[in-house]
């Protein structure tokens, strides 16, 4: 948890996993912390290198993707830190799926046959292939939940103009297309993702981390089909064993429900898992950097002065 202030600074906020400061209208400096959040709630001991993993996966991504559509990142001054510019959200998120698993499975297994409006095909398995992607945005809480949401809800609330929702549509699908491609490089499937976007005057731009464990699931390719022939569970990096080690324990989010204990070790597997994401995804040693608080600033600001 950091408490910087950095000249020119005109605004802050601490998310669930990221401390975000304002510098004048313009530039945004997001610090990914080693917090973790499932369910929407901050989970009570943090990660280690976990900000570190999804800072350098982000920027590889985004860097991976420019020429699809533009984006917010202007440079990494230090390895949980990105500066960019600062947009206008959008107040939802895209999210893509490309086959039927984890919130769109336990949807389809309750009985239900479409997801924020989009049909949902008859007869599939748990992490069955969608016949083509399909995206099924949710509303972007500043507090709280995020709540599935149709397209035709999105417009009719105002949410995203009419003009610019058939452009996010069409981005979030070509990077989630380039997001697979990159993925099967190495062995693995992209099955789904969210992406977030705002405006800089009239033109969209891709926000906030792509491609990331935290924004994404991913299923190793070598075997997939012959465990969904047998019934097998999906060898997967995501963090979605997270979310699957808290219903274990019988925690949802939902009100007058206690966050499990998380031990020594848990917490430590949690962090390899996360590492392990980056260099599978990457194809790249993790060099794990561990920054002061007074290092982290002085990084930050010589890269604003234009030093670095």
């Amino acid at each position: 948890m950091t408490d910087f202030h950095f000249q020119g600074q005109t605004n802050f906020y601490r998310g669930k996993v990221r401390d975000v400061y304002t510098i004048g209208d313009e530039i945004l400096v997001m610090i990914a912390s080693d917090r973790i959040s499932a369910f929407d709630v901050i989970l009570p001991r943090p990660i280690p290198f976990k900000g570190q993993v999804l800072n350098q996966i982000a920027a590889y991504m985004l860097e991976a993707t420019r020429d699809i559509c533009p984006n917010w990142l202007l440079g990494v001054p230090a390895p949980n830190v990105s500066v960019g510019r600062r947009c206008e959200p959008f107040r939802v998120e895209m999210v893509v799926r490309g086959n039927l698993t984890g919130h769109a499975w336990r949807t389809y297994a309750s009985g239900k046959r479409t997801l924020c409006g989009v049909p949902l095909p008859e007869g599939m398995k748990e992490n069955d292939p969608f016949p083509t992607p399909i995206i099924t945005p949710s509303t972007k809480a500043v507090e709280g939940h995020d709540e599935d949401i149709s397209r035709e809800e999105i417009l009719v609330r105002g949410l995203v103009g009419k003009t610019d929702y058939p452009q996010l549509e069409k981005y979030a699908l070509a990077l989630f297309a380039r997001g697979k491609e990159i993925a099967a490089r190495r062995d693995l499937i992209l099955v789904d993702t969210k992406y977030e976007f705002g405006k800089i005057g009239d033109d969209v731009y891709l926000m906030d981390e792509i491609h990331t464990p935290d924004s994404s699931r991913y299923f190793y390719a070598d075997g997939f089909e012959a465990r969904q022939r047998s019934g097998e569970r999906q060898q997967q990096l995501s963090k979605e064993f997270v979310r699957e080690w808290l219903i274990e324990n019988n925690f949802m989010g939902k009100e007058g429900q206690t966050v499990p204990v998380m031990s020594d070790a848990w917490v430590e597997t949690i962090s390899g898992r996360y590492i392990t994401l980056y260099e599978k995804v990457i194809g790249l040693p993790f060099h794990p950097e561990i920054l002061s608080d007074e290092e982290t600033f002085a990084r930050i600001g010589k890269y604003l002065s234009g030093s670095l």
